[in-house]
């Protein structure tokens, strides 16, 4: 089946009618399967042919904004060579929408692919003609994928057919398709900490009429080439008793059938996160022969613990003395270590010149690193300097610092010792005197 697939661009126009509801108009490329395959037949893998799609009936919120909005209107003249979508969208509803009618605005960049759809058990050349479109926009966090449909189209001898696709325009000029199914997420990427808890959000929706009853919902992580499954829940919507199949694969995984059935949440809980949890976690929903996913990056942090080998330094006049910073148990891999110093007479720490020695990072078995940096403290620091152990890390909202006062050398204990000889010698003089 040749590949072929529709990608969108950030510029739209829209428009609106009195009923509350505006079409959002995309400007977008038609992505076929190239003949040659890159470097083997010498021939391009894609090919782009301009084409638009245009989202009917997004609901405006009561408080918007209707001055700037553009109406939109078809072709005045029908061209068959045109590729201009024409997609009602009030039934199901795509859920945040309304971020389509703003991102022009916020200068987003809306993308949006469109690929053929072969529902499982279909034949290619059946009709109807079912595609997939993915919805998503530049710096919010919307992702959508819908499976479109198209509607029947009445023909006569003077119906056009669309060149390239080869399917009937409306008197207008589009092809028209109706939103079967979707499945959204109203999150891209989330951070979590390690040993801590995480919702993966992941939704359904499908037309009042059920393509089917039961439901199936699997959770897959991928991560360095690998993959493996974490959860996976079977179900019926009419919420027949004792119809609900949970297969869980990583321990502290769960869904709550109810809300699948109820609302339509995929959405999973994972508990006791360790490193191997991170990467991409993969939900896919199928409903009867239909099935759409939504991806969602998922990155574990945790921060460091730094401490310094000495609680006190006192200088030795005869030779430097050694200071270690110890960086442990933080993920990911990524920390900067650096030495300041503070002099009495100063009020901005500066960085020192000198900074030491690191040594490589060490992997502990809960993937968490450490490492350490040693300092050599020369015998002419002033007393009463504050050294620094500056640690950063994307764990951390601010670096995160530890340090200690250098103190005065402390007298030789030989004369000490002397001292208290002769007082003593002293003492006993004058008593026997």
């Amino acid at each position: 089946m040749m590949l072929i697939e529709v990608i969108f661009f950030g510029y739209f126009v829209t428009c609106v009618y009195a009923n509350g509801v505006a079409d959002v108009v995309l400007s977008c490329s038609l992505v076929e399967e190239g003949v040659g395959m890159g470097g083997m037949g010498g021939g391009s893998l894609f090919t782009r042919t301009p084409a638009t799609l245009v989202l009917r009936d997004i609901a405006v919120a009561p408080d918007e904004s209707l001055e700037s909005l553009t109406p939109f209107v078809p072709p005045s003249i029908p061209d068959p060579d045109a590729i201009l979508f024409e997609v009602k969208v009030s039934s199901p509803e795509i859920p945040d929408a309304d971020v389509l009618l703003h991102a022009d605005c916020n200068e987003q960049e809306v993308m949006c692919e469109i690929s053929r759809y072969s529902p499982h058990g279909s034949q290619d050349s059946s009709d109807p003609t079912y595609f997939m479109v993915s919805l998503n926009v530049e710096g919010v966090e919307f992702s959508t994928a819908l499976i479109l449909r198209t509607l029947t189209v009445a023909r006569d001898q003077s119906t056009l057919i669309q060149n390239k696709l080869g399917l009937p325009l409306s008197q207008s000029g589009t092809l028209l398709t109706e939103v079967l199914f979707l499945v959204f997420s109203h999150i891209k990427s989330v951070t979590a900490p390690l040993r801590g808890d995480v919702l993966l959000n992941c939704g359904f929706k499908q037309q009042q009429i059920p393509l089917a009853q039961e439901v199936g919902i699997e959770w897959r992580l991928q991560h360095r080439g690998k993959g493996r499954k974490v959860l996976e829940m079977k179900t019926r919507l009419d919420d027949a008793e004792g119809s609900t199949v949970v297969h869980e694969e990583r321990n502290g995984s769960s869904m709550v059938a109810a809300r699948v059935v109820s609302e339509g949440d995929a959405s999973v809980t994972l508990t006791k996160l360790k490193v191997f949890d991170e990467g991409t976690y993969i939900c896919t929903v199928s409903l009867g022969p239909f099935h759409a996913q939504q991806i969602i990056q998922l990155r574990i942090n945790q921060p460091p613990h730094v401490l310094l080998s000495e609680e006190k330094l006192v200088l030795k006049s005869s030779s430097p003395q050694t200071l270690s910073c110890h960086c442990t148990k933080y993920y990911p891999l990524d920390a900067q270590m650096e030495w300041l110093s503070l002099s009495p007479t100063d009020t901005e720490p500066t960085v020192l010149p000198n900074q030491g020695s690191l040594s490589s990072h060490r992997q502990h078995g809960d993937g968490t690193y450490s490492l350490s940096s040693q300092l050599t403290v020369p015998s002419s620091v002033s007393p009463g300097t504050k050294i620094i152990c500056r640690v950063s890390h994307v764990a951390l909202d601010t670096p995160l610092s530890v340090s200690l006062v250098v103190e005065s050398p402390e007298p030789d204990s030989y004369w000490w010792v002397l001292g208290f000889l002769i007082i003593t010698v002293l003492f006993f003089y004058q008593v026997m005197r």
